[in-house]
């Protein structure tokens, strides 16, 4: 069964870009390391009369979006594997957390198995 990496960031909109940047150079190195999937996806309407809408969920600020992301594998296993090669990969590694375009201390993220793949 496949295994999924979630992940829930807050970007500020002027940043959406810089991040599209790496988010562009992660998804090629995941993927050639193995993963299945790779999306990065930004906030575009986040104000669902459903639930609890994502900007107070996050809190987010005017000038803030949400990202979504998720990187699909075959299986557990396999996503450990390929998590080990990218702590290895000297694209990712080199980057420095205080240069990101978002605060990653409010990065949300786990991992999930699938539960329904309709």
């Amino acid at each position: 069964m496949a295994y999924v990496d979630g992940f829930l960031l807050i970007v500020p909109k002027d940043k959406v870009e810089a991040y599209r940047k790496i988010a562009k150079l992660a998804g090629k190195v995941w993927r050639e390391h193995g993963a299945l999937e790779y999306r990065e996806c930004v906030g575009d309407d986040l104000d669902m009369p459903l639930g609890r809408p994502f900007p107070k969920l996050l809190k987010l600020k005017p000038d803030e979006t949400a990202v979504f992301s998720w990187i699909v594998y075959k299986s557990r296993k396999q996503r450990d594997q390929v998590n080990s090669k990218i702590m290895k990969d000297k694209r990712l590694v080199g980057m420095d957390p205080k240069s990101m375009p978002f605060d990653m201390k409010k990065m949300s993220m786990g991992g999930f198995t699938v539960l329904v793949d309709a």
